[in-house]
C-alpha cells in the first residue's frame, strides 16, 4: 500500500510516498537503467533511452516519448549517492524548456515503522509557479509508476 503526499510551496515540489518495499529495492530500481526503463516518465508516455553513469559526479541522460510520438530529452548530474539512503542529482529538460535552469532532485530512502520505505522526492528551484505546477502531475504518475513496478518485482 503506498501513501501519497503532494505539497507545493514556493518554487519547490515535494512528493513523499510510503512503499511495501525495502530502502535496498527501492534504491536499486533507481540505479540501473533496465530498471528505470520500465517506470520513469508519466503514464501516457514510453521511456526510449536511459544512458546513466551512476556515480557521485556522473551524468545520466533520458529520452520520453509522449503518445503523439514526439521525444523528450533530459539530464543531469549525479552530485551525490548514498547506497539505500539517497540520490541527489541536478535535472534539465535539454529543448531548453526553462531557458536551460537546472534544478536540484533529492531523493530519500527510508525504513518505515513497520516495514518498507518512507520515500520522498524533492525538487527546486523552479522559475515560476507554473513551470513548478506542470511537473506536479507528470511526476506523480511517474512515481505511480515506480509504485506499481516494486508490487510487480517484489
Amino acid at each position: 500500500m503506498t501513501r501519497t503526499i503532494e505539497a507545493t510551496q514556493g518554487h519547490e515540489l515535494l512528493i513523499e510516498r510510503t512503499f511495501d518495499a525495502s530502502p535496498d529495492l527501492v534504491f536499486r530500481v533507481w540505479t540501473k537503467p533496465e530498471h528505470l526503463m520500465r517506470w520513469w516518465g508519466p503514464k501516457t508516455f514510453t521511456t526510449v533511452a536511459f544512458e546513466m553513469d551512476f556515480r557521485d559526479g556522473g551524468a545520466y541522460r533520458a529520452c520520453i516519448r509522449d503518445p503523439e510520438g514526439e521525444d523528450h530529452w533530459m539530464s543531469g548530474i549525479y552530485r551525490e549517492i548514498v547506497p539505500a539512503k539517497r540520490i541527489v542529482m541536478t535535472f534539465r529538460w535539454d529543448d531548453g524548456a526553462w531557458d536551460g535552469l537546472n534544478n536540484l532532485i533529492t531523493v530519500r530512502f527510508e525504513a518505515a515503522p513497520g516495514g518498507g520505505t518512507k520515500f520522498s522526492f524533492h525538487q527546486a528551484p523552479f522559475a515560476d509557479t507554473a513551470t513548478r505546477d506542470s511537473h506536479v502531475g507528470g511526476w506523480t504518475e511517474c512515481i505511480d509508476g515506480l509504485a506499481a513496478y516494486l508490487e510487480a518485482t517484489a
